[in-house]
């Protein structure tokens, strides 16, 4: 394989990797040029193993020996090596985490497909802080949620933040951006869900109830951070759920809420 040294920022070859920090630039850059980032060598394994395509490889001298055997699978994806300190000046940031890839971000699975099949799915109404949107996806393959689909204002699942925080489980639950929100809803009630939104609502039923009910197939709404659920959605659903709480606390962290949500509502047969 044949490796790419830099010697300046400027280098036109790795423009997939300016401006990192960027979120607001790289929300809107990285969907529309088709492609996202891979941090982390643990990361970009898992999209490799997943089946995502590299458009190219960035990486200090120190993790070639480390990643040799990817770089032999994929001979024709440039490499690109820098120092420390101009890997940082391109990026923003410091690279800790060995290398990181530009991938090629993959062709959206239809939603028939998406759901055939699917028992519990989770639905992301807003959720813009990626960090949440990546430890949602983390909790949503540990516990057995088999998709997760997301609003059309909803952090993107691929943006390197949410990668990261998953710990790369973004590329193992199979995901969908809604079009029509909140009337896709309506789309998941004519295949047979139980739509429920986590809120806090004068008759919202105790998460231990609905558990109880074990429903055959159940999309469960998360609400963004801050405000909530929207009027609309739960005008839409057909019902809201909460977990109990006590000593005054009245919510949890919308992605702590979804782990305690995902794993008490898990299919009992």
């Amino acid at each position: 394989m044949t490796f790419h040294h830099l010697d300046s920022a400027d280098d036109p070859r790795v423009s997939d990797y300016t401006q990192l920090t960027d979120v607001h630039l790289r929300k809107l850059r990285e969907p529309a040029e088709g492609m996202y980032i891979a941090e982390s060598s643990r990361v970009l394994r898992r999209a490799l193993a997943a089946g995502h395509r590299p458009r190219s490889f960035f990486l200090a001298e120190k993790w070639v020996q480390d990643l040799a055997d990817v770089f032999a699978q994929y001979p024709d994806v440039p490499a690109y090596i820098g120092s420390a300190g101009l890997l940082e000046e391109i990026t923003g940031f410091h690279l800790h985490r060995g290398a990181m890839a530009a991938m090629h971000r993959p062709a959206p699975v239809p939603l028939p497909e998406l759901l055939a099949g699917a028992r519990r799915v989770a639905v992301l109404e807003d959720i813009v802080d990626h960090t949440n949107v990546g430890a949602i996806f983390r909790s949503a393959a540990a516990l057995g949620v088999d998709a997760v689909l997301v609003s059309p204002r909803c952090g993107d699942p691929l943006y390197r933040r949410s990668v990261r925080v998953s710990m790369g489980t973004v590329f193992q639950v199979p995901w969908a951006r809604l079009e029509d929100w909140p009337g896709d809803l309506a789309m998941l009630q004519d295949l047979g869900f139980t739509v429920a939104a986590m809120e806090l609502t004068d008759d919202a039923v105790s998460l231990d109830e609905l558990a109880a009910r074990n429903p055959e197939r159940l999309a469960l709404v998360l609400g963004t951070e801050g405000a909530g659920m929207s009027a609309g959605t739960l005008a839409a659903v057909d019902l809201a759920v909460k977990i109990p709480m006590r000593a005054g606390v009245d919510s949890l962290n919308v992605a702590a809420a979804s782990a305690v949500a995902f794993w008490e509502l898990r299919p009992r047969d």
